[in-house]
């Protein structure tokens, strides 16, 4: 049986059919149909069926991401939802953290809450940190706020009493009589969904939940629908934000695991292509038509982290969005996508971004009524797109409407229409290689370690010159890499991350306790695992705890040692303290706070190849075209089918390398080998 990915993203819906046997692949890119995504998919799905020549009845199994819940949560366009609190605390939601992300803007705006003040309601109840019950709950009285909350209108209830963390027996009483009196009102429980101390990402994760719960079981339980009526009979499965798939079941229960799929299933391509490229250390780089992201993948696996912000108010400030719990990939959001919008800003300068096109009206090469100029119409004028041969030739492209959109532009700035176009496509990555830049150096690493390996459809235009502002002198362009988010979810494996509170200090920590805890962790997982159908006796478990000293107000996460005894947590804890802050503070005690478990296990009909349609007897140089280049100017320069090149072929920078999905350029100085799995590694000379 066949394998089937789709990836819906802000400007083109990826859509790839894989045979894992062999690894045989196509794919085909959809506009993104924003009112309706399922529609682009749909559409996008049966155009690749056709494509390949495949029938829907030889599609065994379906992987899916989507920015449809992120979108949702950005746009303020879901539920309507309402908060349970501990009766005093209605309010934390709103209060935050009492940080301003801008000390000095007397202007500043901060994140809204999804929950508006009427909404929030409080129930007559006390649990302490330990987990004891100080005030027992009164039922009734939640129940009376229940109802008053239904009788306004929400659709969609979040129950996030004081220290559930260490007891949620209030929680879940509430919801047990929530479901017998109002069986048909969504309800989200803190203990289930983000069971960690800390109220204020407690209950901002909670809520999103809420927030985007109907939404995702509507838009799933359609999408299930439309590819059972369309005689497609696999199992429909989703990306997380963890780098792992799961079943909708689970899906349902918490999509608020699923804000980050689409970018983490770009950071799995990364590591997956860096792998079969040899290389160890990769800047996994995806960049489409409305975002870019950059992930650090070290021994081939992405960095997890365990909370991120949503809905940012400010696009690159910390601070200034929704805090989220959930483990996910690490992502570096480091700029825009071809679809940014350039404009002259009030202080004469060229701005790119955040604002973009998007898939409506597009870029206005698009010839879709967009009449501002954007990343992709600068890509094109420079000569970095192919205007006839734009998706292979499927998709129409109006130069002169990109050429028109750019001299708008060029008049307002007071420069010519060629250094208004290499003005925004320099702009847009310097962006990007100036917040990868601080965000690798966060870290504790080094740029030029890595090889940049560039995805989506506009990274590989893009790799070449912001690998070149960053010090990197290897950049990998996969086959496949204009899809390579959904090419990632395809070789996923399925994945389930839990956590449970364990505040206890490290030398007088009940072990026996933790192991237990583990246990039960472990047995959920498995659960979850099993009803993916996934392998699960070839799993593999990882067991995490964030630890801190006492006294300290934050925690870092560390992978525990195998036997998990004080002495080996101990030297554990203290080396990953010193790889963040290069010491450890002498005579202090260090104690856990949190446990975590994550497991992963092979996915049936995952591949571990991948095998494009090559051109074989076709003349691999296409010709020669005008290329505008930084460091010479406009350059004759050669373009080639990728296809068409044989492995081991090596070509001189400057050099254009087409594909059906995206465009790798290279500058002059360069060296391009193509690899044995397909890809193309550039190398400065």
């Amino acid at each position: 049986m066949l394998s089937l990915g789709i990836d819906i993203g802000g400007t083109f819906t990826d859509v790839v059919v894989l045979d894992p046997r062999d690894g045989r692949a196509v794919i085909w890119k959809e506009s993104t149909t924003p009112d309706d995504p399922a529609r682009g998919a749909m559409t996008g799905t049966l155009a690749v069926l056709k494509k390949a020549g495949v029938q829907p009845g030889q599609i065994g199994r379906v992987a899916h991401a989507t920015t449809l819940f992120t979108n949702a949560l950005i746009e303020r366009k879901g539920a309507k939802t309402g908060l349970l609190a501990t009766a005093g605390f209605e309010d934390g939601l709103e209060i935050g953290r009492e940080r301003k992300y801008e000390l000095y803007d007397i202007f500043i705006s901060m994140p809204q809450p999804l929950v508006p003040r009427p909404w929030r309601r409080g129930a007559l109840e006390r649990v302490g940190a330990d987990g004891a019950v100080v005030q027992p709950l009164d039922v009734d009285a939640a129940l009376r706020e229940v109802e008053a909350l239904v009788a306004q209108g929400v659709e969609s209830l979040a129950v996030c009493l004081l220290h559930s963390y260490a007891n949620p027996s209030h929680e879940r009483a509430i919801a047990e009589a929530v479901a017998r009196r109002f069986p048909a009102l969504s309800v989200s429980l803190s203990s289930d969904i983000a069971p960690e101390i800390r109220e204020y990402p407690r209950a901002s994760t909670t809520v999103a939940n809420a927030y985007v719960r109907p939404l995702a079981e509507h838009y799933l339980e359609r999408l299930e629908s439309e590819l059972r009526a369309a005689g497609i009979p696999g199992g429909l499965f989703l990306m997380l934000s963890n780098g792992g798939l799961t079943h909708v079941a689970e899906a349902k229960r918490a999509p608020v695991q699923l804000l980050e799929s689409g970018p983490a299933a770009g950071a799995l391509a990364g590591a997956w292509f860096g792998r079969n490229a040899g290389l160890d250390r990769v800047l996994a780089f995806d960049m489409g038509g409305t975002t870019a992201k950059l992930a650090l993948v070290d021994g081939n696996e992405p960095l997890v982290a365990w909370g991120f912000e949503a809905a940012r108010e400010k696009r690159f400030l910390r601070g200034s969005g929704l805090p989220i719990q959930i483990a996910t990939v690490e992502l570096i959001e480091i700029g825009a996508g071809g679809g940014s919008i350039a404009r002259r800003s009030d202080l004469g300068t060229l701005n790119v971004g955040p604002e973009s096109s998007g898939a409506q009206p597009g870029p206005a090469c698009y010839g879709r009524g967009g009449t501002e100029p954007t990343v992709t119409d600068a890509d094109l004028a420079l000569g970095y797109l192919n205007a006839d041969f734009f998706l292979g030739g499927a998709m129409q492209i109006d130069m002169p409407a990109a050429q028109a959109a750019l001299g708008n532009l060029a008049g307002a700035l007071g420069v010519t229409a060629e250094r208004a176009a290499f003005g925004v496509h320099d702009v847009v990555n310097e962006n990007m290689a100036g917040a990868a830049r601080v965000a690798i150096a966060e870290r504790g690493r080094i740029p030029s370690e890595y090889a940049l390996l560039a995805t989506g459809g506009a990274a590989p235009v893009h790799a070449w010159h912001v690998a070149r502002k960053l010090g990197i002198s290897r950049v990998v362009c996969p086959p496949g890499a204009g899809a390579g988010s959904t090419i990632g979810m395809l070789m996923a494996p399925a994945r389930v991350d839990r956590t449970a509170s364990f505040s206890q200090p490290l030398a007088s920590a009940d072990y026996a306790a933790a192991e237990a805890i583990f246990a039960a962790l472990e047995a959920e997982a498995l659960e979850v695992l099993r009803e993916t159908g996934a392998d699960a006796e070839a799993r593999v478990v990882r067991r995490l705890a964030d630890m801190r000293y006492i006294g300290q107000g934050s925690e870092i996460t560390v992978a525990l040692p195998p036997g998990f005894a004080q002495p080996g947590v101990q030297a554990a804890f203290e080396e990953a303290y010193r790889a963040l802050f290069a010491r450890t503070p002498p005579g202090a005690a260090a104690q856990f706070v949190t446990l975590r478990l994550s497991v992963t296990a092979p996915m049936p009909g995952a591949g571990n190849r991948l095998e494009l349609p090559r051109h074989a007897g076709t003349e691999a140089l296409k010709g020669y075209r005008q290329v505008f280049f930084p460091d010479g100017g406009a350059l004759r320069t050669a373009v080639y089918d990728r296809y068409a090149l044989a492995l081991g072929a090596t070509v001189s920078g400057p050099a254009v390398f087409e594909e059906d999905e995206s465009t790798f350029i290279v500058g002059p100085k360069a060296t391009a080998r193509v690899l044995e799995d397909g890809s193309i590694l550039a190398e400065a000379i």
